[in-house]
This record gives C-alpha cells, structure tokens and sequence, in this order.
C-alpha cells in the first residue's frame, strides 16, 4: 500500500504545481475578457512606437482597434523616390494595412491630408481640423473602447500631426463623461533614456510622469518587426530587425496616464 499512497501523492502534488500557471493564466484572461483598446496615431509607421504591446495585448485576448488619422501623402524621404501626393498616400494605405495585418489589430484608417490643409490657411485647415474631432468622437461613441493610447503634447518627435491628433484625442475624451472610456494614456519617451540635452528638452518626459511600464514578449517584438518592415516608403529595410531590437532591448513601453482632478479647489495654489 505504502508504494500506491506515495504514487498518489506525487500525483497530487503535481497536479496541483501543473495547474498554478493554469489558474493566473485564467485570473489575467478574467481581467481582460471583453477590454477594447483603440490607439490612434497621425500616420502609417506611427504605430511602431507601440507597435510590441498592441501584439501584446492581441495575443491576450483584447480587442484593439488602430486609427491612423491621415494618409501620409507628404512622407517623402531620402529613403525612397516617391514624391508627395495621391500616389504616395495609396502606396501608404497598402503598407499601412500590410503592418496592420502582422499586428492583428482592426485598422481604422481615415483620409485626411497630412497636416490637415495647415497650408491652406485657416479656410483650409479649421474645417479638417473640425472634421476630425467629429469623426474621433463618432469613433468613441460607437466602439467604446475602455483604454485610449495616442500621443503626448511632445508628439513624439515634435511634429505637428502627431501633436495635433494626441491633443484632438484629449479634447475628445474630455468632452464629456464617457460610459465605458475611462482611461488614456500617451506615449512618450522618459527623459532618463535621452543622452542629448536639446532632446531632453525637445521630447523628454521626466521619470516620474512615466509610471506606466508595460512590457511585452519575444513573440510581440517579432509581430512589430514584421509590421514596420511593411513600411518600406518610409524606413531603410537592411538591418531593420537589428535597430527595432536595440531600440527595444528592455521590452518596456513607457506611458503616462492622464489623471484628472481629485477635488474641486477655488485656489490656484492650493
């Protein structure tokens, strides 16, 4: 008897260390089930700054919808002979839905010029600018994501498309109180990881405000490799795997969460 009791004992316990992993996996799927995330971004290729946890959180279970704003008509570049214009903005389109397709997020994208007719004066870009925040609104009406991800007031890279679709995401969440849209984040770069003092200045965000940490996978790094090597109008292919590693050897994408006021103050120093 003393064999079989020991054999059953050993049964036991291994069941009970093989089923551990199981029931976190089921606890992190419980906390996720359902969850909508929505990123926007100006450009197609804006989503590589975050391109490793949207694969992240796809491979998890959540639902994520990626909004690309305009369709990059004016990105010419020493990398490519395209010259600005409709058929840049189609040869984009492609590339945008190949990097989309990698990722497995829904793609969203909409057709508004790069800079939003910024050149054509007020007449030309007040009605874009307008159209956009209508269309973003209808997108939060409609979806309802719970988790909203664009860009901070840097833009990243201090562009005016990027600083305007991040500041036309925060006058839409802001707008009114959402039913299920409790919680946007920007993206930014903490100032700790910038060696340049004209780019601390530029687009650093001090440590402190970047309390959001989100890590990823090997399996989601390969999914954004293979996104932005979609993106060939834009980047140099050779040696892209190489630069996407080193740009993410941590595997950490900071954020800062935007958090509204606790209290109502009639003090501007309280």
């Amino acid at each position: 008897m003393r064999p079989l009791i020991m054999l059953l004992s050993f049964c036991i316990l291994l069941t009970a260390s093989c089923s551990q992993p199981a029931n976190e996996q089921s606890r992190q799927d419980t906390h996720i089930q359902g969850k909508v995330l929505m990123a926007i971004f100006a450009h197609p290729d804006d989503e590589s700054t975050v391109a490793p946890i949207l694969a992240r959180y796809v491979r998890e279970g959540v639902k994520v919808y990626l909004v690309i704003a305009t369709d990059g008509r004016l990105g010419v570049n020493e990398y490519s002979d395209y010259e600005a214009g409709d058929g840049l903005a189609a040869v984009r389109r492609e590339e945008m839905q190949c990097a989309a397709s990698h990722l497995g997020v829904e793609l969203i994208h909409l057709t508004y010029h790069d800079q939003l007719r910024a050149a054509e004066g007020y007449d030309g870009h007040m009605p874009q600018a307008r159209a956009l925040i209508r269309d973003i609104h209808q997108l939060f009406s409609d979806i309802q994501p719970n988790v909203l991800l664009t860009f901070g007031p840097d833009g990243s890279s201090n562009h005016m498309d990027h600083r305007l679709i991040g500041a036309t995401v925060t006058s839409v969440f802001l707008s009114t109180i959402w039913e299920k849209t409790h919680s946007l984040y920007f993206y930014g770069t903490p100032s700790s990881l910038i060696e340049e003092v004209e780019g601390k200045i530029l687009r650093g965000v001090d440590d402190r405000y970047m309390r959001t940490q989100i890590s990823f996978e090997e399996e989601d790094l390969e999914a954004a490799i293979a996104s932005i090597s979609c993106h060939k109008s834009q980047f140099p292919m050779e040696g892209m795997a190489e630069r996407m590693r080193s740009r993410h050897a941590g595997k950490i994408i900071f954020l800062r969460k935007f958090e509204g006021p606790a209290m109502a103050s009639q003090d501007l120093f309280d």
